[in-house]
């Protein structure tokens, strides 16, 4: 089982990778086998394909992850973290507040992810908020 500090540095090196729009490094820190589940409840993506799938389109958007806390780690397999995504739209920026939970193999790779954010933690500017309506 990995330890607490394998799993926090595993993390920051996601966000690192995320905010470098390194596609490969993020998947590096996955298996093969990984399921990611975002937001969760969604049907989950599977495999390196379909990860590297969601991704991309998702790096493509050009967000950035800023930590809202510090990483939490667990006593088992698993670590979580506070997280805004951010992007930046020409009506202003978007930020949705995540907490992601990652679980670890003995190998020290993501086995799974899952988003958990909801309508509610999407802040959108004020302009988009009135034309949705």
């Amino acid at each position: 089982m990995p330890n607490e500090a394998h799993m926090k540095a595993a993390l920051q090196a996601y966000i690192d990778a995320y905010n470098r729009n390194d596609l490969e490094a993020v998947l590096s820190l996955y298996d093969d086998n990984a399921t990611v589940e975002d937001p969760y409840g969604t049907l989950p993506k599977q495999g390196k394909e379909a990860i590297a799938d969601f991704y991309g389109s998702a790096m493509a958007n050009g967000a950035t992850l800023e930590l809202a806390a510090p990483i939490r780690a667990s006593h088992g397999d698993s670590a979580a973290m506070a997280f805004d995504a951010v992007v930046n739209l020409p009506q202003g920026q978007v930020r949705v507040r995540v907490i992601d939970v990652m679980t670890f193999s003995d190998a020290g790779l993501i086995t799974s992810m899952r988003a958990y954010f909801g309508p509610s933690d999407i802040e959108v500017p004020e302009a988009n908020q009135s034309s949705a309506s």
